[in-house]
């Protein structure tokens, strides 16, 4: 009868295959046959062995410690960390120790970047492909160092915000450089909301060099406005508005534009998205909006995880959700 870890394996291996991981046993490994691999249960010093140790090119990356569903990952960083430094010499290493560590169920997964200032695990929606560790490897700076510095890299221009957003955006930044993952902004009806994100946004592409950011709103017609906000939004250093800088989607579809640096998308639809459940119906009709949404996190909440825990676990920026109440997260 398979252990409960062999079982989380069964789970594990489509996942990381889905995500351009190859899957070897130790008995036959072969480096060459893809760019990432992934071993499993691979030997490492004092006979020790890690679930699934992770190679890029021939050279170690990451590990892989699998735990049976159910089983609480908070904590289990530490013996991964523990991996990631035990390694036999007769494999190729990036880095010693290795700087990439996950923890996961195949329901759950938990992420350590040992490349961040200060490094802290974080719950993903996914595993990463072999490409994205490469290059944070290559990379001269980490997402969370350039963060770290925000608040000190650049004189915030006041002259076009009231006091109550030069507030909002400071501390936000102080937040963030603090390695706090998640904020929120409570402000009034009329007081700016949208426009202080912009704001914002422009200064975390621009100054901490941000990929994407991903601007999540909970009915189409509030994302119609967010891109005029964008559209209408002239740089306070540059002069030029965002548009003419950074290229901004408003997602009607399932297909991601990879040049877009802001993307403004539904709750419902991003989650039909990463769970491949196209289900959603968008009308333009406040009634209509409101029925979608309830069709919608219908279905979200009818699987273990509620869609609040599965946005969690989404790998990337989450900014700008919008609710009834007139808040923005």
């Amino acid at each position: 009868m398979p252990s409960p870890e062999e079982l989380a394996r069964e789970k594990i291996d489509p996942l990381l295959t889905q995500c351009g991981w190859v899957i070897q046993n130790r008995s036959t490994i072969n480096l060459s046959a893809s760019r990432g691999i992934a071993i499993r249960e691979a030997l490492l010093k004092d006979r020790d062995e890690v679930d699934y140790l992770l190679f890029v090119d021939g050279k170690a990356i990451g590990t892989v410690e699998a735990k049976p569903e159910g089983h609480t990952l908070i904590g289990v960083e530490e013996q991964s960390g523990k991996y990631g430094k035990n390694l036999l010499d007769v494999y190729g290493k990036c880095r010693e120790p290795l700087p990439f560590a996950y923890e996961s169920t195949g329901v759950e997964t938990q992420f350590t970047n040992q490349l961040d200032p200060s490094p802290k695990s974080r719950n993903v929606f996914a595993f990463h492909q072999p490409e994205t560790l490469v290059e944070w490897v290559q990379s001269e700076t980490q997402l969370n160092t350039r963060l770290a510095n925000l608040p000190i890299s650049d004189q915030m221009p006041k002259s076009n915000l009231w006091s109550a957003q030069i507030e909002a955006i400071s501390n936000l930044e102080k937040s963030l450089a603090a390695n706090k993952r998640r904020a929120l902004i409570q402000m009034a009806t009329g007081s700016g909301k949208t426009y202080t994100a912009v704001n914002f946004v422009y200064r975390l592409i621009k100054l901490a060099g941000a990929r994407r950011v991903l601007f999540l709103v909970d009915r189409g017609n509030l994302g119609d406005q967010t891109l005029k906000e964008f559209q209408q939004f002239v740089t306070p250093d540059d002069g030029r508005k965002f548009t003419e800088l950074y290229n901004v989607q408003h997602l009607q579809s399932a297909q991601l534009d990879r040049v877009s640096r802001v993307c403004i998308s539904t709750i419902q639809r991003l989650y039909s998205m990463l769970r491949f459940s196209f289900f959603w119906i968008e009308t333009p009709t406040p009634e209509g909006a409101i029925n979608a949404r309830r069709q919608a996190m219908h279905c979200a909440y009818s699987t273990k995880r509620g869609i609040a825990s599965r946005m969690k676990r989404c790998a990337g920026t989450l900014w700008g959700c919008k609710h009834d109440h007139q808040r923005t997260h």
